[in-house]
């Protein structure tokens, strides 16, 4: 691989609008069409499935099938309950955090299209200062700027409409990446560049590769649940994001010690196959990929875990991109940080190619290391 950027123009405007493009929950398909839009010069077939799943099928009669992953779906709210007076009270979609909530704009998706809101928070004047109340789900709301019920049910807003954050992509002091829900559109957007990278660079692969994006990670894993008993993979190499522990008010000794811009973070889980994980780090090391490495004991919380566990066993790995902020609107990455994530995937592949008897990921090891 070159030692230039390995994103160009193309993959910048690709990633911008995808970023952009509200993918809720259960709501994925948005941001889905964006994606096998980019992705459909690099692919030979595409995948979906009742859900919203999205894959993209290189060489797709090969018998051998190799997944890569990330997952599409996007934190959210919904409308809950609605009060006589036109305020809304809402229940998470995933793990939105109540926290960040008062003062944030907010759109609402309705069948009459989107309603503009904002979560209300009484002034500082007026809370008392020996009881001041944090933001907690059964206190924040949504003023739309009605003064009744009725209004509201106007604008199109009613119980179940899901609720996004509007804050769009930008890049701070040159190489970090800041938006919402980089977690995990990152992920597709990587893993679209892996088969963008394979196309232009004229590699035949001689097994099926599954460029896949799942929904519903955000509320259990499900969307990968579904796609991977479609697809029925023998190895699956899953991207996701991790802490950046080197911020404040993170303790190292529990979160484990990672910063952004110091490599992708493999990660030892006993979800995580060590035959490939060694394949991963063998091509790392051959190509200067830099890299961190994180315990996750039990498991991984992503959807490593659903392959993992699937189709009586596939062997599975996990790259993590280090990331700030998580479940915010202003989740942060470094951009070398992306790129050593794709080629650490290509290069994975390209080994892969050398090494795809089945038998080779077997976990067979004489000994522990």
């Amino acid at each position: 691989m070159a030692e230039t950027s390995i994103l160009n123009k193309k993959s910048l405007d690709f990633l911008e609008e995808y970023l952009n493009t509200a993918s809720p929950t259960g709501y994925e398909w948005n941001g889905q069409k964006v994606w096998m839009d980019y992705l459909e010069p690099y692919v030979d077939d595409f995948i979906t499935d009742n859900y919203g799943s999205a894959v993209g099928v290189i060489n797709p009669d090969a018998k051998f099938k190799v997944v890569i992953e990330g997952h599409a779906d996007e934190i959210s709210w919904y409308v809950n309950y609605i009060t006589d007076d036109g305020l809304i009270y809402v229940v998470r979609n995933g793990g939105s955090d109540h926290q960040i909530a008062p003062s944030k704009k907010v759109n609402i998706h309705t069948k009459k299209g989107i309603v503009t809101g904002v979560f209300g928070w009484p002034a500082i004047h007026t809370r008392s200062k020996s009881k001041e109340q944090p933001p907690k789900l059964d206190n924040i709301f949504i003023d739309c700027g009605c003064e009744t019920k009725e209004e509201v049910l106007e604008l199109g807003v009613d119980v179940g409409c899901v609720i996004t954050y509007p804050d769009e992509f930008f890049v701070l002091n040159k190489n970090k990446f800041v938006c919402r829900a980089l977690d995990n559109r990152m992920g597709g957007f990587m893993i679209a560049e892996v088969a963008r990278l394979l196309k232009e660079n004229k590699k035949e692969l001689d097994f099926g590769l599954y460029v896949t994006n799942s929904v519903q990670e955000e509320i259990g894993l499900r969307g990968a649940e579904m796609i991977t008993q479609t697809i029925k993979p023998n190895v699956a190499i899953v991207t996701d994001v991790t802490h950046d522990t080197t911020t404040p008010m993170i303790d190292k000794k529990t979160n484990g010690d990672a910063a952004i811009g110091k490599g992708p973070v493999l990660a030892y889980a006993p979800a995580i196959q060590n035959n490939l994980r060694n394949l991963i780090m063998d091509a790392a090391d051959a190509n200067e990929i830099p890299y961190q490495k994180r315990a996750t004991s039990r498991s991984t919380g992503t959807d490593t875990d659903a392959f993992a566990y699937s189709n009586g066993g596939v062997p599975s790995a996990l790259i993590s991109l280090p990331l700030r902020y998580m479940h915010t609107t202003v989740e942060m990455v470094h951009r070398d940080d992306v790129e050593n994530v794709i080629k650490m995937i290509y290069e994975s592949l390209l080994k892969i190619q050398n090494n795809h008897d089945f038998n080779y990921f077997n976990n067979k090891n004489e000994g522990l290391f």
